[in-house]
């Protein structure tokens, strides 16, 4: 009998590209934003990219743009959740002292705060307008790409 093997990079589909941007706006406002200068309508998905093993939750929007078979994907790669410390003090009377802790998306890209993720089947975006145009708005402080195969953690951004 013969034995089958599947792995998971079979799957993996590669047909992506990946933008990164350093920006300090809540999630929301940078959607307009790229809404009104590269002719986008991103919406909030319903539900945010959770991730049950890292304790953590993502926000996500998405745009499927069927006249050009193009899906645009704006998600953060900052997750930040207010903890309790589990220490010790040895008094009568414990602090209940909070830690925020802070989780990443692609952990190897830490400083990144969002990424767009830009499925295009046919290839017909072009990543030098779009960086332009990301470049020439003033909130956003720096943009570039971003090569997926490079990244370790690229199982994290299959939606």
């Amino acid at each position: 009998m013969a034995l089958h093997k599947l792995l998971v990079d079979d799957f993996y589909d590669d047909t992506y590209k990946l933008i990164a941007i350093h920006c300090r706006l809540e999630d929301y406002r940078l959607a307009y934003l790229l809404n009104q200068n590269l002719d986008l309508n991103l919406e909030r998905k319903s539900d945010d990219l959770d991730f049950k093993y890292l304790e953590s939750s993502y926000s996500i929007f998405e745009w499927n743009n069927e006249a050009q078979y193009v899906t645009w994907n704006l998600v953060s790669n900052v997750c930040k959740k207010e903890e309790d410390s589990l220490y010790s003090s040895g008094t009568l009377f414990e602090a209940n002292d909070k830690v925020l802790k802070t989780f990443n998306l692609i952990s190897e890209l830490s400083k990144v705060d969002y990424f767009i993720k830009i499925s295009d089947e046919i290839q017909n975006v072009n990543e030098k307008i779009i960086l332009s145009r990301l470049q020439a708005i003033p909130q956003i402080i720096t943009s570039y790409t971003v090569n997926p195969l490079k990244i370790k953690s690229k199982d994290h951004l299959i939606f």
